[in-house]
C-alpha cells in the first residue's frame, strides 16, 4: 500500500463532508434504502452506506480492496454492532459463489476499480437472476466540452483520486455486462471540481443471459 493511499484513506470522510451532505447522502437516503434481501456492497470504504440498509437486509456482505479502507470500515461496523460481513478482496476478483446475492450497491467505486468490465461481470456473476444492482457513480460528461476536459484532466485525477477516473462512460457499461437499467437519473455532484460533477443514481436488473466480453 501507497503513502498515499494511506493518507488518502486517512482523510477521505472530511474531504467528502461537503459533498455527502450537499448531494450525496439524500441519494443514499433514497437508494439503498431499496436493497433487500442477501445484499452484497463493493468497495465498501470507510463505510458511508451503512446507516442506510433498511429492515428488508437479511444479509450484508461489504467487499474493499484496500487495507486502510477496510480498518475504517471494520472500525464503523463494531460502532453500529453491525452484524455484517467485511471481505477484503477486489471487485474484479469476488471470493463469493455465483448468484448468491439479491442485490449489489456500488456508490463512487465504478470510477476506480482497474477493470470495470470485469468488475461488472463479477457483479453480474454473484447476483441471482432478477438481483438489482443501486449504484451512485460520476461519469463521463453528456456534452462534448466538459467530456473533453475531463479526458485531459484524467490522468490527474487519477493520481490525486488514488485511481479515481473522472472519464468513464458507467451506464453504457452496465448496460454491456448484462443488466437491464430500470432507474436511472442525472445529477450534479455539488462542492466537487467540474470534472467529476456528473453523477447518475440508479437501478439496474440482473439479465438471466450471461455477461458479454
Amino acid at each position: 500500500m501507497s503513502l498515499w493511499g494511506k493518507i488518502f484513506a486517512a482523510g477521505y470522510d472530511k474531504f467528502m463532508a461537503g459533498t455527502e451532505k450537499a448531494t450525496l447522502r439524500r441519494h443514499r437516503d433514497a437508494l439503498i434504502s431499496q436493497a433487500s434481501g442477501s445484499v452484497l456492497e463493493i468497495g465498501g470504504g470507510t463505510g458511508a452506506n451503512l446507516p442506510f440498509y433498511g429492515a428488508s437486509v437479511e444479509s450484508l456482505t461489504v467487499t474493499e480492496p484496500e487495507q486502510p479502507m477496510m480498518r475504517r470500515l471494520q472500525r464503523r461496523l463494531q460502532e453500529r454492532s453491525s452484524s455484517a460481513t467485511a471481505v477484503l478482496a477486489s471487485a474484479e476478483k469476488l471470493p463469493l459463489e455465483d448468484a448468491s446475492f439479491d442485490s449489489a450497491v456500488s456508490t463512487l467505486v465504478l470510477c476506480t476499480v482497474a477493470d470495470q468490465p470485469r468488475a461488472l461481470r463479477e457483479i453480474h456473476r454473484v447476483l441471482r437472476p432478477g438481483g438489482r444492482l443501486f449504484f451512485i457513480e460520476h461519469v463521463r460528461a453528456d456534452t462534448a466540452g466538459l467530456a473533453r476536459w475531463q479526458d485531459r484532466l484524467n490522468g490527474i485525477q487519477q493520481r490525486i483520486g488514488h485511481g479515481c477516473n473522472c472519464n468513464r462512460a458507467t451506464v453504457e457499461a452496465i448496460a454491456n455486462a448484462g443488466f437491464s437499467i430500470s432507474q436511472l437519473e442525472h445529477d450534479v455532484l455539488a462542492k466537487a471540481p467540474p470534472s467529476v460533477r456528473p453523477l447518475v443514481v440508479g437501478v439496474a436488473e440482473r439479465n438471466g443471459a450471461s455477461a458479454s466480453g
